[in-house]
This record gives C-alpha cells, structure tokens and sequence, in this order.
C-alpha cells in the first residue's frame, strides 16, 4: 500500500490523538478478541459488565469495527470544510461525524460490511447500486443485510442512533480506558512528532513500524500490508496532509485510511503484546506447510477479518473457484480455517487463536 507524499510540506504532517479512532479499535478488539490476545483481561472484564441493552446494539453496529476500522470513525478526514485534524474530546469528534453528508457517512459505512462498495457511486439515489450493496449484504448474513437496509433507507435516525450508542459506550466503559491510555499516546504522538522535525519523516516512519518506509525522495510512503492500494496526501481537491494516529487497543492492526476523497490516516500501534503457546511437532509441520503457499497467505489475510464464501475469494484474488476451495481444504486439514453455512451461503473464517500460537510476525502480518 502507497501514499504520494511528494511536495508535502513537513508542517502537513501531523501526529494526533482520537478518542473516537481509539473507542473504535477497543470496540474491535471488544468483537474479535482473538486478534488481541494480550487484551484478554481487558476484554473479558469489559463484556462481562456491559448492560445486556448494550451488549445487544454493540452486536447490531459491530459491521463498522469488526472486520476493519470503518472511515466513519475519522469523520475529520473526510469533511469538506473546516480544520481536517481530530477533535480534542470524543464529543467534538462525534459533532464531526454529524457534520459529513450522508452519501458520504454511509458509503464509508458500507465499505467493509459489504465488500467494498464504489466509492465513486451514488447510493442514496441510485436503485441499481442499492440493489448491488444490498446483496452483497446479503452475503454477510441477516444482521449485516438488514443494518444495511436501514441505512441506505433512513440516514438520519441510523446516525442519531449510532451516536448514541457510542456515547453510551463512553460512560460504560471507555471514558475510564481512555484516561489511562491517552497519556501514554501523547508521549507517544509527542516523541514522533520531535523525530519529524529533528530528523525528519524517514525516521519518524522507521521508529512507527518497520512494515513502513519512507522512499530516498521523499516522494512514496510504502505500508508492507497483505493488501494492494494507492492513495495521496496531496489531493488538490481535499488538500495536503498525513495523519499518524497512534492506538492501545489496535495492536497489532496497522491500519490507512486510503478512500478516494479522505484525507490519508495511518493508525499505528504502540505497545507490544506477549503471544505464546506451544504445539506438537507434527501439527506445527502441517501448519507451516499450509501456510507456504503465498494464495493462501492472502486467503488468510482475507479471513482473518471476516468469514468469505468461496465466490467471493475468488473474485477478490482472481482466481476460480475451485482453486479457492483446494486451498481452503488444506488450512482446514491443518486446522487454520472454520467453515460454517448460514442460510444458502458457506462462510470460510480463520482461526486466529490457532495462528496465533504459531508466532506474533505472521499473526501481525495476517492482520495489519
């Protein structure tokens, strides 16, 4: 993944904090906690005391954060107008996401849940495209189908109720998870922000991740992802800037918010969690022999965010069909990957609890 940095100012550049970005990812870990093993404790306490009414609409809203970190949690990149930098408070950074237009909040809501929609398609107004989001939903079950339904129907009361929702999570929960980790993430934001002006963007780069450089000319940023994408920090329609966000609760997710229109954001993590567990010898062989095969590396990277069909492994890889399930077949013999029906559709997922036990890089490597 690359972001066209070339002729961006060094005063464009900015390390910022976002208690929105950051409830997000605590949500994220809160729905998949097996990415997130050194959050056990975390996790456990925090879903253990929810109200069961919060529990339960966490569940109809997880499409936004349980596969990826959904561009509606940044709603400062993407306005129009108006200073393109996180709010201070988590209040300040839901009035942003009041502000952007509905095409735009639920076009980026739908991105994720439902396969990447086109950005560049009109969804409120166009019937076709409805229809084709709509049974790309359908894909990922009835819950999924339906919150999708809801949105592309009634924007306004999907967004009122969102902000609701996260404003209860707040006084559930996050409001005391934030007063312990955002002085950790001011140091954090303060000491990069002294490397890029001391000695400048390739070494801020290098002490975020070494998955990320800097280019000689200072012209690419490269993201060693297991994902293709492009995108520029110097759009002449949305303006020049790069947002480093660092995060507690998304290690190990590295994550760019790459979507045409938005303003570029790199989600880092900060913090190092401690995987361990060991395996027989021979099950470690099938293992590492399943995952040899550079497919099913991107396979895996694939399901370890959300459950496919095999169609749409295909389509995603440019592969057919039968060459997706021979791959599957042989991480579900090595015990990597679950397959379950629901309704006429056969979801493939992997276990990321077994990866897991297999080594942090390829784990952190699956998942950034």
């Amino acid at each position: 993944m690359t972001i066209d940095i070339a002729g961006l100012p060094r005063e464009h550049i900015a390390f910022e904090l976002s208690p929105l970005a950051e409830l997000g990812l605590s949500l994220h870990a809160l729905s998949e906690p097996g990415h997130h093993p050194a959050l056990h404790g975390w996790v456990t306490a925090t879903a253990a005391g929810l109200p069961p009414d919060l529990a339960d609409r966490l569940h109809e809203a997880d499409f936004l954060w349980r596969a990826s970190h959904s561009d509606v949690l940044a709603p400062f990149a993407g306005l129009s107008a108006g200073p393109r930098r996180p709010g201070a408070t988590l209040a300040e950074e839901l009035d942003q996401m009041d502000r952007l237009e509905d095409e735009r909040f639920v076009t980026a809501a739908l991105d994720f849940a439902c396969g990447s929609p086109d950005r560049g398609g009109d969804l409120l107004a166009n019937a076709a495209n409805r229809d084709r989001i709509l049974s790309l939903a359908a894909g990922r079950g009835p819950q999924v189908l339906a919150s999708a339904r809801r949105l592309l129907e009634d924007p306004p009361t999907i967004r009122v109720w969102l902000r609701r929702l996260l404003e209860d999570c707040d006084e559930a929960f996050f409001a005391d998870a934030w007063r312990r980790v955002a002085p950790q993430l001011a140091a954090d934001a303060r000491h990069k922000t002294e490397l890029l002006r001391h000695k400048g963007l390739a070494e801020a780069v290098r002490a975020i991740s070494p998955a990320m450089t800097v280019d000689e000319e200072l012209t690419r940023i490269s993201v060693d992802k297991l994902v293709s994408g492009r995108t520029t920090a110097v759009d002449p329609v949305v303006g020049p800037g790069l947002t480093f966000i660092p995060s507690s609760f998304g290690r190990p997710h590295l994550l760019v918010l790459d979507a045409p229109g938005w303003r570029p954001v790199i989600y880092y993590p900060i913090g190092a969690p401690n995987l361990t567990g060991p395996g027989s010898v021979d099950l470690l062989k099938l293992r590492m022999d399943a995952l040899a095969h550079p497919m099913r590396i991107q396979l895996c990277r694939h399901l370890a965010r959300t459950p496919h069909t095999t169609s749409e492994l295909a389509e995603s890889h440019g592969i057919t069909a039968p060459e997706v399930s021979r791959h599957i077949a042989v991480l579900k013999k090595a015990g990597l990957v679950s397959t379950r029906r629901r309704g006429r559709y056969v979801l493939h997922q992997l276990d990321v609890g077994t990866v897991a036990r297999l080594g942090t890089d390829f784990l952190e490597t699956v998942l950034r």
